[in-house]
């Protein structure tokens, strides 16, 4: 059962890294051409190892590894992954010149880490996935799919 399937908003509670990525791998499973997945949660939640588990549901080859200093990486899989990182940018401005607004528009799957720095940025279609907990704490995953609270679309 894929996990937007469930009346929105979704939340699921795991303790283990392993368990992220599978909650990660079963969105997968729900995601077509130009869906767009905004990830949020303090630094340690498990954004990146979420992604880990998408991009393996998606069937990508590569192990998806933060792009932090790089801002996007990009993975081979039955749809492209266009993977964002907004942590380091100064603004929404900045992505625009890196081609965010291009990523979410073509025909992959967008998944940006640290994208309420990004709100004014995205879609309506938008899928928020929020991570609470750090360090040993259990993670709650929540889901709901719509606009950014108080921001537009563009």
């Amino acid at each position: 059962m894929a996990l937007l399937s469930l009346v929105p908003p979704a939340e699921v509670i795991h303790a283990f890294s392993e368990e992220t990525r599978a909650a990660g791998q079963r969105l997968a499973g729900s995601l077509g051409p130009g869906d767009v997945v905004a990830l949020t949660g303090e630094l340690g939640a498990g954004k990146t190892c979420f992604v880990q588990g998408l991009a393996r549901g998606l069937g990508a080859g590569t192990w998806a590894t933060s792009p932090t200093f790089v801002l996007v990486n990009e993975y081979r899989a039955a749809l492209p992954i266009h993977h964002v990182d907004a942590y380091r940018v100064a603004g929404p401005a900045e992505m625009v010149d890196v081609g965010l607004l291009e990523l979410i528009d073509g025909g992959g799957v967008t998944v940006i880490e640290w994208a309420d720095r990004v709100a004014a940025l995205l879609p309506e279609r938008t899928i928020h996935v929020s991570i609470d907990g750090v360090g040993d704490e259990p993670r709650t995953i929540s889901f709901r799919r719509g606009a950014s609270p108080g921001v537009s679309d563009p």
